[in-house]
């Protein structure tokens, strides 16, 4: 083995225990799999999604607690779509799964205006067509890609464009209480997925319906967030463990917090008390 095969191998290794490393956090913080679990990785045929599915088989190996994993493609009729890349590759690594054939793609043509952004419907009608699946077949975990990235971008699309705080959760009951979503890479940089799967050479499917659109929304967020990330590196990492360190009295939703009744909240103080608050906030005052 030459000395740069070596060194790429190192590399490798290292990338592929930070990434185990973050997964596995993110899975005891939130609780993510559970003993006996049934765990339906969705996979779209992109490198976020290569990269759940093999850091789970990884993790499910060595993993104190017994979980199955089914991956599960949705087909959406896109035309060219390469619908034998995805069947090959898992049968290759032994993996138990399945395609649901669901033409979505027509639907989204006919419904959106030409030049419009098609991912919202797009993504509605395919979260419908998994969690179908999920409840007909005892899915207890339903595992998506997103990543860190995802989750910052999310947050800053909904208050740029939503005027709503809020982002996408690593763990989530889905709105008819029958689902729960889960993201393990929550915790992982799209940077480093991107140096795995093009170290893993995974057979990557482009998205032609709506991912070669230009100038979407979310494409400015990411760009404004790589610039912060490249002027004052680490300025991703604080902003996403802002997302875990919410304090509700500190902003400004009064559904959240109760600022309406802070009047009956506060403790009126006798004058002993008044003399020995100031004896601890102004201990030379009284000398």
């Amino acid at each position: 083995m030459s000395e740069t095969t070596k060194t790429k191998q190192q590399d490798l290794n290292k990338l592929n225990k930070r990434l185990r490393r973050h997964v596995g956090q993110a899975i005891a913080d939130y609780n993510m799999i559970q003993d006996g679990d049934k765990v339906m990785v969705c996979l779209s045929g992109g490198k976020d999604s290569y990269t759940l599915l093999d850091i789970l088989m990884n993790l499910q190996k060595h993993a104190p607690i017994n979980f199955e994993i089914i991956a599960v493609n949705l087909d959406q009729k896109q035309p060219g779509y390469p619908e034998h890349i995805l069947p090959e590759y898992l049968e290759s690594i032994g993996i138990p799964f399945h395609i649901i054939e669901q033409d979505t793609y027509s639907v989204v043509k006919e419904v959106v205006p030409e030049g419009k952004t098609t991912c919202g419907i797009c993504s509605r009608l395919r979260r419908g067509a998994l969690y179908g699946y999920a409840r007909k077949n005892g899915i207890t975990k339903i595992a998506l890609g997103h990543h860190r990235d995802d989750i910052l971008e999310t947050a800053f699309l909904n208050m740029f464009y939503g005027s709503k705080l809020k982002a996408m959760p690593p763990k989530l009951l889905s709105d008819d209480k029958t689902n729960i979503l889960i993201r393990p890479l929550a915790y992982c940089k799209e940077s480093d997925i991107v140096l795995y799967a093009e170290a893993k050479q995974y057979p990557i499917i482009p998205c032609n319906l709506c991912g070669s659109q230009e100038n979407m929304q979310r494409q400015v967020i990411k760009d404004m967030l790589q610039g912060w990330e490249t002027d004052h590196p680490g300025r991703l990492d604080n902003i996403f463990r802002s997302l875990q360190n919410i304090s509700p009295s500190q902003l400004a939703d009064g559904k959240q917090f109760n600022f309406k009744d802070l009047e009956l909240q506060r403790k009126e103080l006798t004058g002993d008390e008044d003399q020995a608050y100031d004896d601890r906030q102004y201990p030379l005052a009284r000398e």
